[in-house]
Protein backbone atom coordinates (compact mmCIF):
# COMPACT_ATOMS: atom_id res chain seq x y z
CA UNK A 1 0.00 0.00 0.00
CA UNK A 2 1.46 3.24 -1.27
CA UNK A 3 1.66 6.04 1.25
CA UNK A 4 -1.10 8.05 -0.54
CA UNK A 5 -3.30 4.87 -0.41
CA UNK A 6 -3.14 4.83 3.11
CA UNK A 7 -4.01 8.28 3.88
CA UNK A 8 -6.97 8.17 1.56
CA UNK A 9 -7.81 5.06 3.74
CA UNK A 10 -7.23 6.84 7.13
CA UNK A 11 -9.84 10.03 6.04
CA UNK A 12 -12.50 7.39 4.79
CA UNK A 13 -11.88 6.02 8.06
CA UNK A 14 -12.36 9.88 10.07
CA UNK A 15 -15.06 10.21 7.46
CA UNK A 16 -16.90 7.00 8.62
CA UNK A 17 -15.94 7.82 12.11
CA UNK A 18 -18.13 11.41 12.22
CA UNK A 19 -20.73 9.63 10.74
CA UNK A 20 -20.85 6.99 13.38
CA UNK A 21 -20.35 9.78 15.80
CA UNK A 22 -23.79 12.28 14.55
CA UNK A 23 -25.84 8.85 14.92
CA UNK A 24 -25.53 8.51 18.46
CA UNK A 25 -28.23 9.09 21.02
CA UNK A 26 -28.45 11.96 22.93
CA UNK A 27 -27.78 10.23 25.89
CA UNK A 28 -25.18 11.82 28.46
CA UNK A 29 -23.04 8.71 28.31
CA UNK A 30 -23.05 8.56 24.01
CA UNK A 31 -22.38 12.19 24.41
CA UNK A 32 -19.18 11.48 26.13
CA UNK A 33 -17.86 8.64 24.07
CA UNK A 34 -19.07 10.62 21.38
CA UNK A 35 -16.69 13.65 21.79
CA UNK A 36 -14.20 10.53 22.32
CA UNK A 37 -14.71 9.26 19.52
CA UNK A 38 -14.43 11.80 17.20
CA UNK A 39 -10.82 13.21 18.87
CA UNK A 40 -9.96 9.67 18.58
CA UNK A 41 -11.39 8.76 15.39
CA UNK A 42 -10.16 11.46 13.13
CA UNK A 43 -6.96 12.04 14.70
CA UNK A 44 -5.00 9.19 13.13
CA UNK A 45 -5.07 10.43 9.34
CA UNK A 46 -4.32 14.13 10.56
CA UNK A 47 -1.12 12.54 12.48
CA UNK A 48 -0.54 10.30 9.49
CA UNK A 49 -0.04 13.81 7.41
CA UNK A 50 2.14 15.14 9.83
CA UNK A 51 4.32 11.87 9.63
CA UNK A 52 4.73 12.14 6.41
CA UNK A 53 6.30 15.29 6.54
CA UNK A 54 7.93 14.34 9.40
CA UNK A 55 11.96 15.86 9.87
CA UNK A 56 13.73 13.34 10.94
CA UNK A 57 13.07 9.46 11.27
CA UNK A 58 12.57 9.94 15.13
CA UNK A 59 9.62 12.29 14.88
CA UNK A 60 8.26 9.85 12.01
CA UNK A 61 8.27 7.17 13.99
CA UNK A 62 6.43 9.21 17.02
CA UNK A 63 3.98 10.58 14.84
CA UNK A 64 3.12 6.95 13.65
CA UNK A 65 3.25 5.65 17.39
CA UNK A 66 0.85 8.44 18.10
CA UNK A 67 -1.40 7.54 15.24
CA UNK A 68 -1.34 3.32 16.58
CA UNK A 69 -2.49 4.89 20.18
CA UNK A 70 -5.48 6.74 18.44
CA UNK A 71 -6.32 3.87 16.42
CA UNK A 72 -6.77 1.98 19.82
CA UNK A 73 -8.50 4.14 21.69
CA UNK A 74 -10.73 4.25 19.27
CA UNK A 75 -11.35 0.18 18.92
CA UNK A 76 -12.34 0.47 22.38
CA UNK A 77 -14.69 2.95 22.14
CA UNK A 78 -16.27 1.78 19.45
CA UNK A 79 -16.66 -1.44 20.81
CA UNK A 80 -17.86 -0.01 24.45
CA UNK A 81 -20.87 1.67 21.69
CA UNK A 82 -21.31 -1.80 20.37
CA UNK A 83 -21.74 -3.36 24.14
CA UNK A 84 -24.68 -0.60 24.98
CA UNK A 85 -26.59 -1.50 21.56
CA UNK A 86 -27.11 2.23 20.93
CA UNK A 87 -26.84 0.56 17.14
CA UNK A 88 -28.47 -1.66 15.10
CA UNK A 89 -26.40 -5.30 15.43
CA UNK A 90 -23.75 -5.54 13.12
CA UNK A 91 -23.48 -1.98 12.42
CA UNK A 92 -20.58 -1.53 13.75
CA UNK A 93 -18.57 -4.72 12.81
CA UNK A 94 -17.21 -3.23 10.22
CA UNK A 95 -15.72 -0.34 11.41
CA UNK A 96 -14.19 -2.10 13.69
CA UNK A 97 -12.91 -4.76 11.59
CA UNK A 98 -11.22 -1.46 9.52
CA UNK A 99 -9.72 -0.40 12.91
CA UNK A 100 -8.48 -3.57 13.37
CA UNK A 101 -6.63 -3.58 10.44
CA UNK A 102 -5.44 -0.21 10.61
CA UNK A 103 -3.90 -1.20 13.81
CA UNK A 104 -2.13 -4.26 12.39
CA UNK A 105 -0.69 -1.81 9.21
CA UNK A 106 0.26 0.92 11.88
CA UNK A 107 1.98 -1.78 14.27
CA UNK A 108 4.25 -3.33 11.41
CA UNK A 109 4.80 0.20 10.00
CA UNK A 110 6.22 1.42 13.42
CA UNK A 111 8.44 -1.96 13.61
CA UNK A 112 9.87 -1.61 10.46
CA UNK A 113 10.83 2.07 10.93
CA UNK A 114 12.41 0.77 14.35
CA UNK A 115 14.22 -1.85 12.87
CA UNK A 116 15.68 -0.24 9.82
CA UNK A 117 16.25 3.47 12.00
CA UNK A 118 18.25 0.70 14.84
CA UNK A 119 20.07 -0.49 11.55
CA UNK A 120 20.93 2.84 10.34
CA UNK A 121 22.62 3.97 13.86
CA UNK A 122 24.25 0.35 13.35
CA UNK A 123 25.96 1.02 10.07
CA UNK A 124 26.86 5.13 11.11
CA UNK A 125 28.55 3.18 14.15
CA UNK A 126 30.49 0.67 12.45
CA UNK A 127 31.67 3.62 9.65
CA UNK A 128 32.72 5.46 12.65
CA UNK A 129 34.74 2.38 13.63
CA UNK A 130 36.90 1.61 10.63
Amino acid sequence: MTPEELEERLINFASRIITVAEALPKLPAAKHLGGQLYRSGTSPALNYGEARGAESTADFIHKKKICLKELRETYVCLRIMDKKSWFKKGRLDSMLRENNELISIFVSSVKTAESNRKAEKEGRSNRKKR
